[in-house]
C-alpha cells in the first residue's frame, strides 16, 4: 500500500482556517484518475490538485473536486506554490504548469503566488432576469438595477457573472442550487458569480459569492479562476477604470478571502490577466492510499 504526503493549504489568505482550502498532493507521480479522485473525496476539500512530473513545463497539474476531474482551479494553484515556495522547492521566480487547459506562466514573488490565465472571453447572455433572481433568491430589481448585463466569462474557466445592487442582498440571498445548475448548464459555465461594488474594505473593488453544484460545490469560499474572469468582465464593460482589482470573498461562509487581480493592456481584446494571492499550510501529514480494482467501481 503506497503513502503519499496530503496537505490541506488555505489560499488567498495568510491566516489558516480561512481563504479557501485546497487538497496539495506534490508528488502524485503514478497516481491514476480513479486513486485521486479517491483522495480528493476523502480530503474533502473544493478541490485538490496533484502535482505531476512534466515533459512541457516545470510540472504538471491535475484538479480534482470530491466528485469529478475539473480543468482548472485557481485557488489550489496558488496554494500548491505557496506550499512548494515554503518548502524550499522553488524559489522566487518565473515557472510553467501544465493544465487540461494550457500550459500557464506562474510567479512567486516573496509570499505572493501570481498565476497568468488564459486569453479573457466575455459575452453577454440572453437569460431571463427574473429567471436568474429566483435561482438566486434575491429579488428582480438588485440586478435589473445595476448598469450592467448578465454576461458569461472566462479565464479559464467559463462563469456566468450576476451583477448584484448592495452587499446586504448578496449576503441574503438564498440559492436554490438545482436552479444555478440548470442556468449554468444552458450556457456552459462551470458556476455562477454574483458580484457587488459594495464592499466591506475601502481598498477592495468588489465583494463575490460563487455558487458551483454541477461540479459539487455549493458555494466556493474564495475563487482565483472567477476572480480573473470577473475581472475581465468588468473591464470588458468598462465598469472599471484600473488594470488592478482586488476581491472580497468568503466572508458569508466565515472563510474570509481576497484576490489580487492585475490586467496587462489598455484594450479587452488581447489582454493578459494575473490572478494572485498568499497561501499558508493548515494540515500537513501521510495518506495510505490502497490499490484501486477499476472492475469494482459500480457508475450511477
Amino acid at each position: 500500500m503506497r503513502t503519499i504526503r496530503a496537505l490541506l493549504v488555505d489560499a488567498f489568505t495568510d491566516e489558516p482556517l480561512a481563504g479557501n482550502a485546497a487538497g496539495v498532493v506534490p508528488d502524485a507521480d503514478g497516481l491514476p484518475a480513479a486513486q485521486m479522485q479517491a483522495i480528493a473525496r476523502e480530503l474533502g476539500a473544493s478541490e485538490t490538485a496533484f502535482l505531476h512530473p512534466s515533459d512541457d513545463a516545470d510540472r504538471r497539474v491535475r484538479y480534482f473536486t470530491p466528485t469529478t476531474e475539473v480543468d482548472l482551479c485557481g485557488h489550489a494553484t496558488i496554494a500548491s506554490h505557496a506550499l512548494l515556495r515554503a518548502d524550499g522547492t522553488i524559489d522566487d521566480g518565473a515557472y510553467t504548469l501544465a493544465t487540461n487547459v494550457g500550459v500557464l506562466d506562474i510567479e512567486i514573488d516573496g509570499e505572493w503566488v501570481w498565476m497568468t490565465q488564459n486569453d479573457p472571453e466575455v459575452r453577454t447572455v440572453d437569460l431571463d432576469t427574473e429567471r436568474v433572481a429566483d435561482a438566486l433568491g434575491v429579488e428582480p430589481a438588485a440586478i435589473a438595477d445595476v448598469d450592467l448585463p448578465l454576461a458569461r466569462a472566462s479565464t479559464g474557466l467559463p462563469f456566468l457573472v450576476v451583477p448584484i445592487t448592495f452587499l446586504s442582498v448578496l449576503g441574503d440571498c438564498d440559492p436554490e442550487m438545482a436552479a444555478i445548475e440548470t442556468l449554468c448548464e444552458s450556457i456552459d459555465a462551470t458556476g455562477l458569480y454574483a458580484v457587488t461594488f459594495d464592499t466591506l474594505t475601502a481598498d477592495t473593488t468588489a465583494h463575490g459569492r460563487m455558487f458551483a453544484p454541477g461540479v459539487g460545490i455549493p458555494e466556493d469560499p474564495v475563487t482565483g479562476t472567477a476572480s480573473g474572469a470577473v475581472g475581465a468582465y468588468l473591464r470588458e464593460f468598462e465598469a472599471v477604470e484600473t488594470n488592478e482589482m482586488t476581491f472580497e470573498q468568503g466572508y458569508f461562509v466565515d472563510r474570509p478571502g481576497r484576490v489580487a487581480v492585475r490586467i496587462d493592456g489598455d484594450a479587452p481584446s488581447g489582454e493578459r490577466v494575473r490572478v494572485g494571492g498568499r497561501g499558508t499550510v493548515a494540515l500537513d501529514g501521510k495518506l495510505a492510499v490502497p490499490a484501486i480494482d477499476v472492475e469494482e467501481i459500480v457508475e450511477a
